[in-house]
Formats: structure tokens, C-alpha cells, sequence
């Protein structure tokens, strides 16, 4: 348990983002403690659990969760691995922290909410926009109704993460894996639309490959690509209001991130420019009818208490701190896997949406957690 015996001892699955982000923001946390590291290959978990002085190293996830001393893991592996590795984690009794997107399916992504239920174990998904200052202060001025009664929402989110046709094939290559920019961005999309705006009665969405091959690393040769790097979308809301969302990871915008909310009363904008870190740099501005447009400040009370050269970091202690008082009060947070289930909804039924060219009705996240 360590010398505090508050201290909750994690262990982590995902090395990627896992290392960038997961590692640091646990060592960094007064209440976390990285005790154990999963790695498909033993030789390299034992490098980064040395590397970041973690006592366990091990290329068993089952050996991992049956550690007394991890009470709690932090998954960051590529989406077609959540569900597996998750249950294993749950099945155990421990905590969960789950990268987006939740799953595969809503289905899957149910079953976890259920177990994590069933365990008594507090479950939570790395949706951190709902935790970055800029979008909090955004929040906060829609639930003063600074808009008025809601006509059009505009999202774009638009990136260039994999604008490069250089860039090689890997998982988000492949649908199976739960690979394209709607799995890795829509599925944050989604997730604060349901949180600033409220669920969705229907969808459309049209999505599409901009580069249709790319090189597999091992062979050397030009493999398909079957995922989606560019998705256009449009939402009605359950009140009615349209929604515009365009996602690509494949361009190189201005503006990276940003959406418009337009309502009777007024015009709320969250936005960032920055190409660099999609968490930092995020700036709010308003106008009430008749008035220009001017930036509206982010009061202290929301700044960041540290910044990382990694935003990423700097949202997920936030998560993190969220995650530690649900664990310590033994009470269910928001965003938990429920939330996770809606954001995986809504791309099932995109998916659906696109292959049958037309719109699709979204069910109540109550009426399918009852099916």
C-alpha cells in the first residue's frame, strides 16, 4: 500500500498515451500511486516499469489484477482491447479508469457498466474535455441560459494528426479495431454534446477516406485502409435544435477545435487554435443580440492548478482527482461507463447511419440500458 494508507495503487495497461499522459499524471497525483505495468511483451513492461520506477512488471493482466497492492487500473490500449482487458479488471473487483472509445459496441460497453455495478467499483472514462477550463467556463454560461432558447449548434473539429500519407498503417487503419477519427475524436464529441447540450433524438452521418492506403510497417507494402478520417455529421437534438458536427483528422485548419452555439438571446463560442495540444489554448466568446463579439475571460477558479508542457496531462489529474473521490466516498461519478455507453451509441448508430445512407432514431440511454 505504500507508506499512505490513502493511497490507491494503480496499475497501468496501454503504454502509448499510457506513458505520455497516464504515468505522469498518476506519479503526479497526491493519492495515486503507480504500482504495476502491462505490457504484451515482458521485456519492454520491465523497461518502462524501471525506467518510471513501478515495483510490478508483468505481460499478464490476470497476474497484474490479482496483486493485493493494485487496487485500481488505467487502460490505454487500442480500442479492440478495452472490453477484454476492462472485464478482467472489473471481474477482479478493481477500480477502472477506461480510455475512449468506450468499446466496440454499445453492447459491450453495457456489460462493463453492469459489472462495474455488480463489483461496487467506481468506473470512469477519460472524457476530459468536460475537465479543460475553457469548456467548464462554456458550461456554466449555457446553464445561465446566456444563449436564450437554443436554434443551431456548429461543431468543427478538424486535425492533422493523420494528415501525413507517410504516416503508416496501424489499428486506426482498421475498423475491426476500433480504428478512424470518429472512434478517437467523435467519441469526445459526442460525449460533450450529451453533457452541454442534453441526448440526441436522431442522426445522420457520411463518412469517409481520404487516404485510402497507407504502408504496413512489417511488409513494406500498401494495405487498405477501411477507416473513416473525415465524418460529417448532423444531430437533432431531443429539443429539436440541429447540430453540425465535422470531424477530420486529415487536414490542416486554423482553427482547430471549435464550436458555435447560437441561440434567441445570444452567441456562446468555445474555440482553440492551437495545432500543437488539443487541451490547451481553448478561449470563450459571447454576445448577447446587438453586441459584438467579445472574448469572455476564464475566471481563476477554473485555471489549471499546474500546467504541463502536455496539456493532456493537466485535464487527465482532473479526471483523475474526480475518479479518487468517487473511489473514497465509494460513489458512482460523472462521466462513469454510463456516459462511456451513450458516446458508444451514438457511434454505433452512426456506423449504421452511414452504411444505410439515410437518418437513424437514437433511443434513450435509459430505454437501452433496459433492453
Amino acid at each position: 500500500m505504500g507508506v499512505n494508507d490513502d493511497m490507491i495503487g494503480i496499475a497501468i495497461a496501454g503504454t502509448g498515451f499510457g506513458q505520455k499522459v497516464h504515468i505522469p499524471g498518476f506519479q503526479a497525483h497526491p493519492q495515486t500511486e503507480v504500482v504495476a505495468v502491462y505490457h504484451r511483451d515482458i521485456n519492454k513492461a520491465k523497461a518502462i516499469a524501471e525506467s518510471h520506477n513501478i515495483a510490478h512488471a508483468s505481460d499478464s493482466l490476470t497476474d497484474i489484477v490479482a496483486l493485493p497492492e493494485v487496487q485500481a487500473v488505467s487502460i490505454s490500449t487500442p480500442p479492440f482491447l478495452h472490453y477484454e482487458m476492462a472485464k478482467t479488471a472489473l471481474q477482479a473487483g478493481k477500480h477502472l479508469l477506461l480510455e475512449k472509445p468506450t468499446t466496440l459496441n454499445a453492447v459491450e460497453a453495457k456489460e462493463l457498466y453492469q459489472l462495474a455495478k455488480e463489483k461496487g467499483v467506481i468506473a470512469t472514462v477519460d472524457f476530459e474535455f468536460r475537465f479543460v477550463p475553457g469548456w467548464q467556463l462554456f458550461a456554466e454560461l449555457l446553464s445561465e441560459d446566456y444563449v436564450g432558447k437554443l436554434r443551431l449548434i456548429k461543431i468543427d473539429w478538424l486535425g492533422s494528426s493523420r494528415a501525413d500519407t507517410s504516416r503508416p498503417w496501424n489499428w486506426y487503419s482498421d475498423q475491426e479495431k476500433g480504428g478512424g477519427a470518429l472512434g478517437s475524436l467523435g467519441s469526445h464529441a459526442f460525449d460533450y454534446i450529451h453533457w452541454l447540450f442534453g441526448p440526441v433524438r436522431r442522426l445522420n452521418a457520411h463518412l469517409t477516406t481520404a487516404i485510402p492506403t497507407r504502408v504496413d510497417p512489417v511488409s513494406g507494402e500498401s494495405k487498405p485502409v477501411n477507416t473513416d478520417d473525415n465524418c460529417i455529421l448532423t444531430l437533432e437534438l431531443a429539443d429539436g435544435t440541429p447540430c453540425q458536427l465535422s470531424i477530420s483528422a486529415v487536414v490542416h485548419a486554423p482553427r482547430t477545435h471549435w464550436v458555435e452555439v447560437y441561440g434567441d438571446r445570444g452567441t456562446l463560442i468555445v474555440g482553440s487554435e492551437n495545432q500543437k495540444d488539443y487541451i490547451h489554448g481553448f478561449r470563450v466568446w459571447g454576445s448577447q443580440v446587438g453586441k459584438p463579439l467579445t472574448e469572455i475571460e476564464i475566471p481563476n477558479r477554473l485555471i489549471f492548478p499546474n500546467n504541463y508542457a502536455d496539456g493532456r496531462i493537466s485535464a487527465f489529474m482532473r479526471v483523475v482527482d474526480q475518479w479518487v473521490q468517487g473511489i473514497d466516498h465509494n460513489q458512482e461519478i460523472i462521466p462513469s461507463l454510463r456516459e462511456g455507453i451513450y458516446s458508444q451509441l451514438l457511434m454505433d448508430l452512426s456506423h449504421e447511419s452511414h452504411q444505410k445512407a439515410s437518418w437513424v432514431d437514437v433511443p434513450s440511454l435509459e430505454e437501452f440500458l433496459r433492453n
